[in-house]
């Protein structure tokens, strides 16, 4: 493990994961030249990530895909999301697919970031916002989690005990909302009137902390996973706004207007 640059207690402490040395490396350096920053790099490998950890805490583990397999890779992010739960944990991809992807945000990732197809400025404001509790990713990336679970068989959103959060008829409108369903379809659907859908999605954000729909897809994305899978995380990253620079990455507070309908 590589010593750490900068001080202060405000400093945003990153741990750069790669098993590739020289990319590693000179993303430390570049990283370490940015202002609010501390930075230390290990290999890619589970083993490195956790002794680098207890040596050293993170907020922010930059975690590069490398040549380790899907499953490997999968597997790294959900150990360490299950040993530091309140770590935002970014994965550095050079080329994903819809199952990584999904793959990925099930077990734990905050921020999925393309090297090929983004600035290394867009890179600093992933680690700001994944640190500050969101997430980040792209349109595409996006329509992949949200198919996920419109694929999954309706069932209800549990907590890490597999215990339901939430009533049969509040479970009833977060499938309809998964599915892409506004507030007047889901209340014709429901035989209720649309301001009780309204109501009642305001006491599920409650429920579950999140403030508009396309959190509450995510989050039932998360849970229900938890629920067919056994081995995944059972503490899912808190969800807010995708906060982003690129042209190609969505913000959330646009694309939540039914909220408001």
């Amino acid at each position: 493990m590589n010593p750490s640059s900068g001080a202060g207690r405000d400093n945003i402490r990153v741990l750069v994961a790669d098993s590739n040395q020289t990319q590693s490396q000179l993303l430390s350096s570049a990283l370490r030249r940015q202002p609010g920053m501390r930075v230390t790099c290990c290999r890619g490998e589970l083993s490195d990530c956790m002794e680098s950890m207890r040596a050293m805490p993170a907020d922010v583990v930059l975690l590069g895909d490398g040549p380790s397999d899907h499953d490997n890779l999968i597997q790294i992010l959900r150990t360490l999301h299950n040993h530091h739960p309140h770590v935002g944990l970014v994965l550095l991809l050079d080329r994903y697919d819809r199952a990584l992807v999904v793959d990925a945000m099930r077990s734990g990732a905050r921020g999925l970031f393309c090297r090929a197809r983004e600035p290394f400025r867009a890179l600093c404001r992933c680690i700001t916002v994944v640190h500050q509790g969101q997430f980040w990713a792209n349109t595409e990336q996006l329509g992949f989690v949200v198919e996920a679970l419109n694929s999954c068989t309706p069932s209800r959103v549990i907590n890490a005990r597999g215990e339901g959060l939430l009533t049969p008829r509040e479970d009833q409108v977060v499938n309809l909302v998964a599915e892409g369903i506004g507030n007047r379809d889901i209340a014709q659907q429901l035989g209720i009137k649309e301001n009780t859908v309204k109501k009642s999605l305001l006491r599920i954000y409650d429920k579950l902390g999140v403030s508009n729909r396309v959190e509450l897809v995510l989050y039932a994305l998360t849970h229900r996973g938890a629920q067919r899978k056994s081995s995944l995380p059972s503490s899912p990253p808190r969800l807010a706004h995708l906060d982003v620079e690129c042209p190609d990455q969505i913000n959330l507070q646009g694309a939540c207007a039914q909220d408001t309908d």
